[in-house]
C-alpha cells in the first residue's frame, strides 16, 4: 500500500491537500509502484527559491523540485520504500498555467506526475516533446484526465 503525506511551508495547507494525496496514490498505482511512502510539500516561490539555491545553486523560483532518497526500510514484517520528497511552488504553478494556457488543476496534476517519475529514476535532458519521460508523463496525465484536485468551479486557461 502506498502512502503520501502532504504538507505546506510559507502557505496554509490548502483544503484540497487530501486530493493531492489521493491523486499521487493513483499515479503510483498507475506505474505499478507499491509500498512507497512519499512526501509532497506545497509552498510559495520564496521557499522553493531558497531550496533551489541551496541544493541546485540556482537562486530562483521553479515549479517543482524532486529530492531523491531511494531507501528501503523495514517496518515489522514488511518493507517500505522512501523515494524522497517533491516540492511544488503554487505561485509558479499559477504562472505556468497562465503561460501555457492550461487549467491550474491540469498543471498541478502534471507536476505531481513529473515529480513521481523523477523519484522513480527517470530524467530528461530537455523539455522537448520527444523526451521519453515527458511522453510517459503526458500519457499518465491523459489516462487520469477525469481526476480533479482543486476544489471549486472548474478552472480554465490558467484562471482559478
Amino acid at each position: 500500500m502506498n502512502t503520501v503525506s502532504v504538507s505546506a511551508r510559507e502557505i496554509s495547507l490548502p483544503q484540497w491537500s487530501s486530493s493531492v494525496r489521493d491523486f499521487a496514490v493513483k499515479v503510483l498505482n498507475k506505474i505499478n509502484r507499491g509500498n512507497w511512502d512519499l512526501s509532497i510539500l506545497l509552498c510559495g516561490d520564496k521557499t522553493i527559491s531558497e531550496l533551489n539555491a541551496q541544493y541546485r545553486g540556482k537562486p530562483q523560483a521553479t515549479d517543482i523540485l524532486s529530492f531523491c532518497l531511494g531507501e528501503t526500510v523495514k517496518e515489522g514484517d514488511s518493507s517500505v520504500y522512501l523515494p524522497g520528497d517533491i516540492v511544488i511552488s503554487l505561485d509558479t504553478l499559477r504562472e505556468n498555467a497562465e503561460l501555457f494556457k492550461v487549467p491550474q488543476d491540469e498543471e498541478l496534476r502534471r507536476l505531481i506526475i513529473h515529480g513521481i517519475l523523477h523519484l522513480d529514476g527517470m530524467d530528461h535532458k530537455t523539455n522537448g516533446k520527444n523526451e521519453p519521460m515527458l511522453i510517459l508523463q503526458e500519457e499518465i496525465l491523459n489516462s487520469l484526465k477525469d481526476e480533479r484536485i482543486l476544489t471549486g468551479p472548474p478552472d480554465t486557461g490558467g484562471k482559478n
